[in-house]
Parts: structure tokens; C-alpha cells; sequence
């Protein structure tokens, strides 16, 4: 016998999670995920990650709009599921959480009770964490709260941007993920016991969802705090500037890799040193942000060296 399983999930995160399950041999009876979108210039219809791995395996699947819908409800329902295992997807009202009677398990990228939220990985490299990592735990009311199964640590260096940090995260969640299951099927089956920790009630910092505001860097703060937002924004949503020139027109550019030298200056923040060639490094409040990669508006991204091949800084402009 073996455990029957709903997973849900959409990014491109989740799929690691489902692979596992998959090449495990664990009973994927279906897959939920979000509905097809138009996406792009053109606005044609996309799937979703999940999406597409369940069609090459051959997974049923489903794309409810809404959760709380009885047809769905329904669906879910005739397919009596003994677990759930949710890895990125949206909040779950309690009628389908609460459905199977093993539960509704989530994988979340942090180590419960820190960030909880949608933006988990970004916020712990914008506040300058040395670490993160991966947590299950068994859902109830409040979003991210459930008592928690297992966790995993992950150093995060001084270098990792969210882009490295997802990709780690993707595949330890996923090895985490598969112990969540086979911890459960054994407790189903009579093999082994389940041992939850409750999540402390301290206050934690949070990753709420990251609006375009966030992303706009301010000169004035101080440099590690800028290069700590790049590298959280990087390489999306991507944190961005405005080029200046002296007349006030604005460009709008986006930047995914710095370095940072912290050092004394009298030069205003914002202001622009370049060769015009190989380097351009803007001043902070203590020290410099040297800019290794960026995307001017309508352009792709590219180098330093390359961008100004094409747009020369003049004199007296600045970012704001």
C-alpha cells in the first residue's frame, strides 16, 4: 500500500519537489496548479512549470480559479486523497487543507518562524542573513504557522544573490519534501511517529510580497545595504536606478551584480565615476557600488563594458 497524494504547487521551484515524489515512487494521484495566463508582448496563454512536468509524466492534473468553488471541492473530494503536499502555491482555505486525513503539508524557503510570507528568499538576502533554509510543517489557520515536521540549514555567503539562493533551496526543499513523506507514510503504516515542534511565538522578520517601491535603490542609505538589495532582487524582480542626465531627463536601468568598497568621500550620493569604458561606480553615503551588470531601458542586459559601448555618461549626470 502507499500513501494516495494531491501536490500542489505552480513556479518553477516547486517542480524539484514533484520530480522527487515522482522518481521515488510515491503515489502522485493528481497535481493542482494556477490556471494558464497570457504573458508577454504578444499576451499568448502560459503554463505553469508544474504545469508542463505533469503533462511529460503523464500526471493528472488540475486548474481550479478558484479554490473555494464546489466543483473543485468536488473533484477533490471523489479522489480521497490520504495527503497533501503543497510546495509555492496560493493561501488554501480550510475545506481543502483540511480535507485528507494525513493533512496538507507545505515546504517554505526559511527557517520557520523567520519570513514567513511570499518572499522568503529575497527579504533574508536584503536584510543580509548568513543563512537560510527549508522548513515543513503541517497547515492550520495562519499562513506559515502550522507545527513544524523538519527543517534544513543553508549558509548564504556574501556573494549569493536570491537566483543562487533559489536554486539551493529548490533542491534541498525537495530532499526535505521526500523525508516529509516517506516520515508520514511510515506514521500512516505503523513504521515510525511523528515529532512536531511548535513555531515560537517571537518576533521574526517577515518577507511580505515585494512591491516595485522596494526595488527602487536609494543612494542615500548605506552601500552594504544597497548591494544587499541588489543581490536580493537578483535576478528578480531586479532592483533599479534612474540615470539623470543634466537637463533632467531620466533612464530607467536595472542592476543584478555590484561589489561595494566601502570608503570616505566628499562626493553627494548618486554621483557617477566612469572610463567610459570598462567601469562605472556610483557613491553611496560611505563608500562606492561598482556596477558589473545592468539593463537600460529598452535594452537586454549586458556587462558594464558593454552598456557603455553604447551610452556614454556625460557630465553631471547622476542616479536617483
Amino acid at each position: 500500500m502507499s500513501l494516495r497524494i494531491i501536490f500542489m504547487g505552480t513556479p518553477e521551484f516547486a517542480v524539484a519537489s514533484l520530480d522527487m515524489l515522482v522518481k521515488n515512487k510515491f503515489n502522485v494521484i493528481s497535481v493542482v496548479t494556477a490556471p494558464d495566463k497570457p504573458s508577454g508582448r504578444g499576451q499568448q496563454m502560459q503554463i505553469s512549470a508544474v504545469k508542463a512536468y505533469a503533462l511529460q509524466h503523464n500526471l493528472p492534473l488540475m486548474q481550479p480559479d478558484n479554490l473555494k468553488a464546489e466543483e473543485f471541492l468536488n473533484a477533490l473530494s471523489l479522489l480521497k486523497a490520504d495527503l497533501q503536499l503543497v510546495v509555492a502555491f496560493r493561501m488554501l482555505p480550510e475545506k481543502v487543507w483540511n480535507m485528507p486525513p494525513e493533512g496538507t503539508y507545505n515546504l517554505h524557503a526559511s527557517l520557520l518562524p523567520k519570513y514567513r510570507g511570499a518572499a522568503p528568499i529575497n527579504w533574508a538576502i536584503i536584510n543580509g542573513e548568513t543563512e537560510s533554509g527549508v522548513t515543513t510543517f503541517k497547515l492550520k489557520h495562519e499562513i506559515d504557522t502550522g507545527n513544524i515536521l523538519f527543517k534544513e540549514r543553508v549558509p548564504i555567503s556574501e556573494t549569493d544573490t536570491a537566483g543562487n539562493l533559489h536554486d539551493v533551496l529548490k533542491h534541498q526543499g525537495a530532499q526535505l519534501l521526500l523525508k516529509t513523506a516517506q516520515a508520514i507514510e511510515e506514521k500512516r503504516f505503523g513504521k515510525g511517529i511523528l515529532n512536531f515542534t511548535t513555531q515560537e511565538n517571537i518576533q521574526a522578520p517577515v518577507a511580505p510580497k515585494i512591491f516595485k517601491e522596494i526595488c527602487r535603490i536609494k543612494w542615500e542609505k548605506p552601500g552594504k545595504d544597497i548591494y544587499n538589495l541588489v543581490r536580493g532582487l537578483s535576478p528578480h524582480p531586479t532592483a533599479f536606478t534612474s540615470i539623470k542626465s543634466r537637463n533632467g531627463d531620466l533612464k530607467s536601468l536595472k542592476i543584478f551584480y555590484v561589489e561595494f568598497h566601502l570608503e570616505a568621500h566628499q562626493m553627494a550620493p548618486g554621483a557617477i565615476v566612469t572610463d567610459n569604458k570598462s567601469y562605472l561606480k556610483v557613491f553611496t553615503i560611505d563608500g562606492l557600488l561598482n556596477l558589473l551588470e545592468v539593463q537600460i531601458e529598452g535594452k537586454k542586459r549586458m556587462p558594464i563594458s558593454e552598456f557603455l559601448k553604447g551610452f556614454k555618461i556625460e557630465d553631471k549626470m547622476v542616479m536617483v
